[in-house]
């Protein structure tokens, strides 16, 4: 939520005194800006609007009043004079101005000064020349939320205020308004995270709702995508704002966008606005509703027998439906629309919480319990977060028992989907935040105030403020900084080589080195038994560039982790160009006796860090050390590199036509020639592997690049 607004007050009638400024085409353009780089512009209205914390692009307009009970959307209130105390003091209006990569734009401020009495009142949001509908949000205690609609270009927004406790005007511009300039650049070179609903190939496209629920708006396929969608702008507008907050910018995963009738605003179904908004694939597979439903693989109930299936259903789908081509990587998030509660059984079909990959797509899935509570369009995402009404199991289900209202059914469908989404980003589960089951408090990031709690059996948080509000984890956001679907213009070159390398050196150089040519950016710490991160070191980034250089020190590395310091030690080590390395145990490479290996002549060489895990049948341990490393008439001629869908072995060929083999030989053989007239050496080797040597490529002294032998695109960098 863009920290813009902290305070409106009242307009005063002193003239403008700003001029235009041209510079970037701003219609509001700045005089100045300050620390946060937000710009600071004049005019007749005294309005204040200063900044109380962080903020992210996302739109919605709300429904609701300021009852927590009720869902009625706020409206205009009687105008009564206030008392000298009640009136908001009188400064010149603040106009502000930013960046931002997201159509749904999430904002939150406070209204008036805070050493004034807290008001309660209604926030309206007008959006860029009126070509958005105008939107109404509840204020609480002085403070609001709003989602904001955005089109590409420069956007300006007005905020008005209205409350039964301070006086207006008559004229067409509130006495209580303040402005936003917001830029919206849309980042169509970055990959989308696709939408996409799966169904049975017979399925009639319905998902359960309760009787009541049905008979007033509906169950059919075209309502349920304006909820997916809705329930995606929402994901990305919590995500752009937790990034901000962490202080990684105005950065999120964009979507896919359409041109087609609009639904982010309930106005525009009747009309059939056209409208740019993300898309939502409808994909039909070629299993029944029966097939879908027989797959109870649901993690929170009771397993199936064929645990995994659904996944893999819907990476079949998906890989059919676009058409995925290997090394052309896919991101898509999908829901089961055939998911249905099993009222006997008393369990979910068709629904599976996983996220993952698998070659060329990353994917996460969930089904359509919850997606009746689910808001369909902007103006009533206020009221699904504060509709009470109790979940009857006769007809719907309490998912894990934690959805007794509606609220709480919206909190746990919308949240636990963006968990699995997070898995698709490379996310694993974290000690907490939205990685762990934080996405239960998720409503509280777009309202101020919370109704009762059938989970907590409590009344809820009455001012809800951003530290009651969920969270990504630190480490979920360091991993999207460097994702590729959340790339900004200002990051480096997308195509660097992201690997990471370590090895071990002289004690008195560290012990253990980790290097990568993009930046080393953050290490994760595991002792013996953690299944969660809870120690982690970052590296700082100095002029857009993280150190390709550091030294992990043991004792160092060890003190991190307290009273866990004698237990085994795991290292993941995180490049600035996304890619990692484990070291499953730190111990044994930093220990010089085990690392060194003496070589012919008396010299030392150094292990690098252990790949594939050698669990393969038949996998036996093995090490040469190259003649013509050590013996001055040996001259290396070729490599022939063993291979099929991963590499077998190397065999390296001397000039004197003998010969040393690392590994076995199978496969196809594929021999690469050395230059030996220009004194072409053999500089080193570029992997991909995982459990095991996926594939490996050739890199001489004059820069050349073998071809990839195996798989080139197995296993991890």
């Amino acid at each position: 939520m863009p920290s813009i607004l902290s305070r409106l007050q009242r307009r005063s009638s002193r003239p403008s005194t700003a001029k235009p400024d041209r510079k970037h085409d701003d219609p509001f353009p700045a005089h100045h800006t300050n620390g946060n780089g937000v710009s600071h512009r004049a005019s007749s209205s005294s309005l204040n609007s200063s900044q109380v914390g962080s903020s992210d692009p996302s739109t919605t307009p709300a429904t609701s009043t300021t009852d927590e009970t009720t869902t009625n959307g706020p409206t205009p209130v009687p105008v009564r004079s206030p008392t000298r105390s009640q009136r908001p003091s009188v400064d010149p209006l603040k106009r502000y101005s930013m960046n931002v990569h997201q159509q749904v734009l999430l904002v939150f401020g406070q209204i008036g000064e805070t050493q004034n009495k807290p008001l309660d009142g209604s926030l309206t949001v007008n959006h860029h020349q009126g070509r958005f509908p105008p939107t109404c949000w509840p204020v609480h205690d002085s403070y609001f939320k709003a989602l904001v609609h955005l089109e590409p270009g420069w956007n300006r927004i007005r905020l008005g205020f209205t409350s039964p406790k301070v006086s207006t005007s008559n004229t067409s511009v509130p006495t209580h308004a303040t402005f936003i300039n917001i830029n919206y650049l849309p980042l169509t070179q970055s990959p989308p995270l696709q939408l996409a609903i799966i169904l049975g190939h017979d399925s009639p496209g319905t998902y359960d709702a309760p009787p009541e629920r049905m008979q007033r708006e509906g169950n059919d396929l075209e309502l349920a995508i304006k909820k997916f969608r809705m329930a995606a702008y929402l994901w990305q507008a919590f995500t752009g704002e937790q990034m901000n907050r962490y202080g990684f910018g105005r950065r999120c995963f964009r979507f896919e966008d359409a041109w087609e009738p609009g639904t982010l605003s309930y106005q525009d179904w009747e009309t059939k606005e056209f409208r740019t908004q993300a898309k939502i694939h409808i994909i039909r597979s070629r299993r029944s509703v029966t097939e879908i439903r027989d797959l109870q693989i649901a993690q929170q109930y009771t397993p199936g027998k064929r645990k995994g299936e659904l996944f893999d259903i819907a990476a079949e789908a998906c890989k059919e439906y676009f058409q995925i081509t290997p090394g052309n990587k896919q991101y898509v998030s999908c829901m089961f629309l055939d998911s249905q509660w099993d009222t006997k059984e008393k369990t979910i079909r068709g629904h599976a919480a996983l996220g993952g990959g698998v070659p060329d797509l990353q994917l996460g899935i969930f089904g359509s319990q919850a997606l009746h509570s689910y808001p369909s369009s902007i103006e009533e995402v206020f009221q699904a977060f504060q509709d009470c009404t109790r979940t009857d199991t006769a007809f719907i289900a309490n998912d894990c028992g934690e959805s007794g209202s509606n609220w709480e059914a919206a909190n746990i469908g919308i949240g636990a989907h963006l968990h699995e989404t997070g898995h698709l980003f490379g996310c694993p589960h974290q000690e907490s935040g939205v990685m762990l089951r934080d996405y239960v408090t998720f409503n509280r990031t777009f309202s101020c105030r919370e109704p009762y709690s059938t989970r907590t059996k409590s009344p809820g948080q009455r001012l809800v403020l951003p530290e009651h509000e969920c969270k990504w984890h630190r480490l979920d956001v360091l991993r999207f900084r460097f994702h590729p679907c959340f790339r900004i213009p200002l990051d480096g070159n997308a195509n660097g080589d992201g690997s990471v390398q370590v090895w071990t050196v002289d004690a008195g150089q560290g012990g253990v080195l980790a290097t990568s040519k993009v930046g080393i950016a953050w290490i994760e710490l595991y002792a013996e038994g953690d299944d969660v991160c809870h120690y982690w070191r970052e590296f700082p980034e100095t002029d857009g560039q993280y150190p390709r250089q550091v030294t992990l020190d043991e004792v160092a590395l060890r003190s991190d982790l307290k009273e866990k310091a004698r237990l085994k030690l795991k290292v993941e080590v995180f490049s600035a160009g996304g890619g990692s390395h484990v070291i499953e145990d730190f111990s044994q490479l930093a220990n010089q006796k085990i690392a060194r290996v003496k070589l012919p002549g008396g010299r030392w060489g150094y292990r690098g860090s252990k790949l594939g895990y050698s669990q393969m049948a038949g996998s036996q341990t093995q090490e040469i050390i190259l003649d013509s490393a050590h013996i001055s008439t040996k001259l290396l001629r070729s490599i022939k590199v063993y291979h099929g869908l991963a590499v077998d072995g190397l065999e390296f060929t001397y000039e004197d036509s003998t010969s040393q083999l690392f590994g076995k030989r199978g496969g196809a053989p594929t021999e690469f020639a050395l230059d030996t007239r220009r004194g072409e050496l053999l500089l080193g080797f570029t992997l991909r592997a995982g459990l095991w040597i996926d594939g490996i490529q050739i890199l001489t002294s004059l820069g050349r690049k073998s071809e990839w032998f195996g798989n080139p695109n197995g296993g991890s960098g």
